[in-house]
């Protein structure tokens, strides 16, 4: 599967397709920084892509036991959130991709989305 980069102003593709997940793409987000890119998969992993190049950083974020539905980034950019169909929130260091902490079990069915307040 691929991702896909477009510039907004020219609605033109920006550098070649990012190919790696081996499942269909679910959720996408940008570092507040802008240089990389963090997605979710099908295939039950993360990946941080470099925004400039489009190479894959590092090995895929793995420990979900289903889908990634929902990728978000902490302002300070250290920490990934990410949700799953496992119905597990876990939070990763940015840096070196080791999950901190064990999972967290909040929820008794799947859902969609993850949001974090910029005060944290």
């Amino acid at each position: 599967m691929k991702i896909r980069v477009w510039n907004m102003e020219t609605c033109e593709a920006f550098g070649a397709p990012l190919r790696g997940h081996m499942g269909c793409v679910r959720c996408v987000t940008i570092t507040p920084d802008g240089k990389c890119i963090v997605s979710g998969s099908d295939d039950n992993t993360i990946r941080v892509w470099d925004m400039q190049t489009g190479e894959a950083l590092g090995a895929p974020l793995q420990g979900h036991t289903d889908s990634i539905v929902s990728v978000a980034i902490l302002s300070d950019g250290n920490r990934i959130v990410s949700g799953s169909s496992d119905q597990t929130v876990r939070v990763w260091d940015a840096m070196t991709g080791v999950t901190l902490g064990s999972p967290l079990h909040c929820h008794t069915d799947w859902f969609s989305s993850i949001a974090i307040s910029r005060d944290v």
